[in-house]
């Protein structure tokens, strides 16, 4: 199945699709968050500053975490580093970026780190599921080989649409955290703890059918990365509520 990945054409620029499935993303995800805020008396000025910060360096993050991983393929012409249109973004790398770029933001303005995360997680969650869908019209993010009906063609091969995958539990996960969002008994944060391990829990099982995960050694780093953040969040949110 082969998609071009160029949308249109703008003053001899490419714009790709890739991007815009991310903008889209962002757009609608910022829209929720401000629904959101605006509900519970959040300032509207906060959350807007934070996205500001947050979303540039989720875009660095990811990117950085990528090219580490890939260097072998950067290290004879270093300018592709900065080449994003054409995919290479980790998710990974972006909510660690974000979440210490919201930390530090909260820091400084002494707002409250996890009412802040509360209202944001959903729209992360949501974000992912679009952006996935880049993945696919970029022919990348595949599975192995399989007979399943739903597969997909990619070189005349039918592999695990891996991307619809994640993009499907994603989006299980974000209708899930809305519906949790509203809970009495809930604290602060969990909202976004449990957006943390959820999307990691199924991240794992997605990464495990693909082909092109980045790589430690033998081991595939989301999974790695996926593990870590469940015992963490889980040990936090177990602390928590103790507490």
């Amino acid at each position: 199945m082969d998609i071009n990945p160029v949308a249109f054409t703008i003053f001899n620029i490419d714009i790709m699709w890739y991007g815009i499935l991310i903008a889209a993303g962002v757009i609608i995800g910022t829209l929720l968050a401000l629904k959101e805020s605006r509900r519970i008396g959040f300032r509207d000025e906060d959350l807007i500053d934070l996205l500001i910060i947050a979303i540039p360096a989720a875009v660095i993050g990811a990117r950085l975490y990528y090219v580490i991983f890939q260097f072998e393929y950067y290290k004879d012409d270093l300018s592709q580093i900065f080449n994003i249109r054409g995919g290479g973004l980790a998710i990974h790398g972006g909510i660690i970026a974000a979440v210490i770029a919201g930390i530090i933001y909260c820091k400084i303005k002494k707002v409250n780190f996890w009412q802040l995360a509360d209202i944001v997680a959903p729209s992360l969650i949501l974000g992912q599921a679009i952006g996935r869908w880049g993945n696919f019209i970029n022919q990348e993010a595949y599975g192995r080989v399989t007979n399943l009906p739903w597969g997909i063609m990619v070189n005349g091969v039918k592999v695990h649409p891996t991307f619809l995958y994640e993009s499907m539990w994603n989006i299980v996960v974000f209708f899930f955290l809305i519906w949790y969002r509203r809970k009495s008994i809930r604290k602060d944060g969990e909202v976004f703890i449990l957006y943390g391990i959820l999307y990691s829990i199924g991240r794992f099982f997605v990464e495990g059918l693909r082909t092109d995960s980045l790589m430690l050694g033998d081991l595939r780093v989301a999974q790695v990365i996926s593990i870590i953040i469940i015992v963490v969040l889980s040990g936090v949110m177990v602390i928590r509520r103790k507490k």
